[in-house]
């Protein structure tokens, strides 16, 4: 064989490149593509990062405004409390007790009849407690005073007296309940 039949060089043969019948890709079309994937994606991460956002801020307020009326509902619920130990307390003394979800005081007077009220104060929401040496019923906060015996608000800021329970003597058990 000689160079002129092998391409070699010195052949006169053209040495273009042979067509292989495809057509080169599009840059464009490749890129269209990839913008629109990326689009997609971050479009769905957006999506799933919002509702992440309004579920974290959504949740917490939906667990205030419904928690008055779990309250409300579990509060009704008990319409009395029985306390078999208030039968020993010692005359002119009061023990505290939950009626519900509320805190209630129960007191015991010198003369044995026992009184209860909602221990919650009428002006702001501060617990009272029993002041046996002043026979009254004090609210530290600001300094509101009610009556032992009827609950009725007696000086101080609180508009209104405290919420009155029954109490009756069952057995020697005492039960506290509603009016």
């Amino acid at each position: 064989m000689t160079m002129n039949e092998t391409n070699g060089p010195g052949s006169t043969e053209s040495q273009e490149p042979q067509d292989s019948g495809a057509e080169p890709l599009k840059e464009a079309s490749g890129s269209q593509c990839d913008c629109v994937a990326r689009r997609a994606a971050m479009a769905a991460g957006v999506g799933v990062f919002g509702a992440g956002y309004a579920g974290a801020i959504g949740y917490p307020v939906y667990r205030y405004l419904s928690t008055p009326v779990r309250r409300a509902a579990s509060a009704a619920a008990v319409t009395e409390v029985s306390l078999p130990e208030a039968a020993s307390m010692e005359p002119g003394t009061a023990t505290m007790f939950m009626f519900g979800t509320r805190t209630a005081i129960l007191i015991r007077h010198e003369d044995e009849h026992y009184t209860a009220f909602d221990a919650t104060c009428t002006h702001l929401g501060c617990t009272v407690k029993y002041e046996p040496e002043n026979k009254r019923i004090f609210c530290a906060c600001h300094g509101g005073v009610y009556d032992p015996e009827t609950g009725d608000a007696l000086a101080g800021p609180p508009p209104k007296g405290l919420t009155v329970y029954r109490v009756e003597n069952r057995d020697g058990e005492i039960v506290v309940a509603r009016m």
